[in-house]
């Protein structure tokens, strides 16, 4: 049984390394996560049995474990083209359940198993056309040390369990990621892990009582040695949260550039805002039903309702941005909204936001120039 576990392990982590080799050269857009990141999870953890390896000492058996917690933490460095490396450090702690076996029936037992390690893995963030989900999967490789301390009591046999033991591990994971669209960088995260550590572990052990190894029967007695399991399987789910120091924006959309319209056949007017507001001034609103009126004297067949910014924002670079493309949009929103409440048909008004693009006058960097924060009110 315990063989046929190692091999289902390791069909799961080369499935995920061959599927991680093709996606590596398939034409998929990543999420490219960028420089420096943190991320901590935690949650529950489930170990498969683990088989006893019969001994001149002790008896052949089988444990298992309560399910247990596990906790992560991690620091990595995303390459910007939707792979990243990181390392982390990983905890966890199962409580022993039983320990089955045909020499020791309706045996009682106690204690623990704790594993802790250090990782380094390889992951892929894949982009699905979705601004709140990116998926991700990857590979581990590492060294564990696997701590016992548990006893195990039935008729003419109680053994104590003690030591630690260490070895080399592999993990596949997979997990998905949920922007937090409220602090630019964060993420939810929710991961399944399979880990294993090579094996088998060995642990001391001391018995007492008059079965001996080999599930045979001795006289009272003493008996010290080695307890060894075979390899350890185990499978975590967990939630988590991960941070981005400087976040990349996602990959921009083809810019489309708005038809040139003919001087003669269209009116224009500016609606201005306050810096990082989108709500409408009264000059503003008459301005808007000014425009309203217009629409329904003339022969007007669309109205296109323009957001704009201007290049300045809390926090310069990517990530302003991303927020002035959407706070373009909102100003655009607003506009709509309120040609609507003077009379306009919905149906008749397309926005578009283009955020710092397009300015009406030309500036430096990161400049609050108030005539570029604006919406253009265009009738055709």
């Amino acid at each position: 049984m315990t063989v046929r576990h190692g091999l289902l392990g390791g069909t799961i982590l080369a499935t995920a390394l061959a599927f991680g080799s093709t996606l590596s050269v398939a034409p998929a857009f990543a999420q490219p996560v960028q420089g420096l990141y943190v991320a901590g999870e935690g949650g529950a953890t489930f170990n498969q049995d683990q088989r006893v390896r019969s001994s001149p000492n002790f008896p052949d058996g089988r444990d298992r474990y309560h399910t247990g917690a596990v906790g992560i933490g991690s620091i990595g460095w995303g390459l910007g083209n939707g792979f990243r490396v990181e390392v982390e450090g990983n905890y966890r702690n199962s409580g022993l359940k039983d320990f089955s076996s045909g020499a020791v029936p309706n045996s009682h037992v106690g204690g623990r198993q704790q594993t802790y390690g250090v990782m380094a893995n390889a992951l892929f963030d894949m982009d699905i056309g979705k601004s709140w989900l990116y998926p991700y999967f990857g590979a581990g490789v590492g060294y564990a040390w696997q701590s016992m301390n548990a006893s195990v009591m039935g008729q003419g046999f109680n053994q104590q369990i003690g030591g630690t033991f260490g070895n080399f591990a592999y993990q596949g994971i997979f997990g998905l990621a949920f922007p937090v669209p409220w602090v630019v960088g964060l993420s939810a995260t929710a991961e399944y892990r399979f880990w294993t550590m090579l094996g088998p572990q060995s642990h001391g052990a001391r018995s007492v009582g008059t079965i001996g190894g080999y599930d045979t029967s001795r006289a009272y007695g003493i008996a010290t040695g080695n307890r060894d399991t075979m390899t350890d399987f185990n499978h975590s789910l967990m939630l988590g949260l991960r941070y981005e120091f400087n976040p990349a924006p996602p990959p921009a959309p083809p810019s489309v550039e708005p038809t040139a319209p003919a001087p003669a056949q269209t009116r224009t007017y500016l609606v201005f805002f306050d810096w990082d507001q989108s709500g409408l001034s009264d000059r503003a609103r008459t301005i808007v039903a000014t425009a309203a009126q217009a629409s329904t004297h003339t022969q007007t067949t669309r109205i296109e309702v323009n957001g704009y910014t201007d290049n300045s924002a809390a926090h310069p670079g990517p990530r302003g941005a991303r927020y002035n493309m959407a706070l373009s949009l909102r100003r655009a929103q607003t506009v709509q909204a309120e040609l609507i409440r003077d009379g306009v048909p919905g149906a008749a008004i397309d926005i578009h936001g283009y955020g710092e693009d397009h300015p009406l006058v030309s500036t430096g960097p990161n400049i609050r120039e108030p005539q570029n924060r604006r919406v253009e009110i265009i009738l055709k």
